[in-house]
């Protein structure tokens, strides 16, 4: 038996309406697929060394980096600079508990210490004001590169040793990233340091990024893994 011209209709319909489905049903991928995630947060924690103190506008650490990750193609990334010129380790410990939520990152660099070592802070405080903000950032999910400092040879043997071992200590501790001294390359060199001997002038600072930049950058990754991980679920 033929089939009614009704019946032919009918198919030609049904297989329009898969069709133009199935076409919608792409585009709304294709569009849930073009829209961008959200930027990653990084973090600037830190002290003069990473505020931009005394460097012209758009040469500080933060623009510095910003270029920098830009040029390697991570132009996904929102840089917030915290650092705060004179805080010592107590300071910023201070700042993050009472505004917490200022202070979130996908990626922090902590840069912190300095100031401790200049007043000549006891190191098992400087250890425990670092520990405190690590311990907060990992219970978060936060990734962490720790931007080190070495104690200055005057302050003598003991307080030396006991210093500098804060920071990889505390870098196996919490799983974090260690660039062992902030101004390595840069302190003892006085092109790259302000007539203070202490800052790092705009040369130093592209220097300091320049050394850094890789350890952010496996960071950011690692970010950017667990959040598809997340969103995959």
């Amino acid at each position: 038996m033929r089939s009614s011209p009704f019946d032919a209709t009918g198919r030609r319909c049904g297989r329009d309406l898969l069709l133009a489905l199935a076409l919608s049903t792409l585009a709304f991928t294709q569009a849930a697929e073009a829209q961008p995630s959200p930027a990653l947060k990084l973090l600037i924690l830190g002290d003069s060394l990473s505020s931009g103190l005394g460097v012209p506008e758009g040469y500080g650490f933060g623009p510095a980096l910003a270029r920098r990750l830009r040029a390697d193609g991570y132009r996904n990334v929102d840089i917030v600079n915290g650092s705060m010129a004179g805080d010592t380790t107590a300071d910023a410990a201070t700042r993050l508990a009472s505004t917490p939520q200022d202070y979130d990152a996908d990626v922090v660099i902590v840069e912190l210490g300095g100031n401790d070592m200049l007043t000549q802070t006891d190191p098992p405080v400087v250890a425990r004001n670092l520990d405190w903000i690590l311990d907060g950032y990992k219970k978060r999910g936060t990734r962490i590169v720790i931007g080190g400092m070495l104690s200055k040879p005057e302050l003598g043997f003991v307080y030396n040793v006991t210093f500098d071992q804060i920071y990889p200590k505390l870098a196996a501790r919490w799983g974090a990233s260690l660039y062992p001294f902030f101004l390595a390359g840069v302190f003892g060199h006085p092109a790259l340091m302000q007539d203070d001997h202490i800052h790092p002038n705009a040369a130093g600072v592209a220097r300091i990024v320049a050394g850094i930049a890789p350890l952010v950058e496996r960071n950011l990754d690692a970010a950017a893994g667990r959040r598809r991980v997340a969103e995959a679920r």
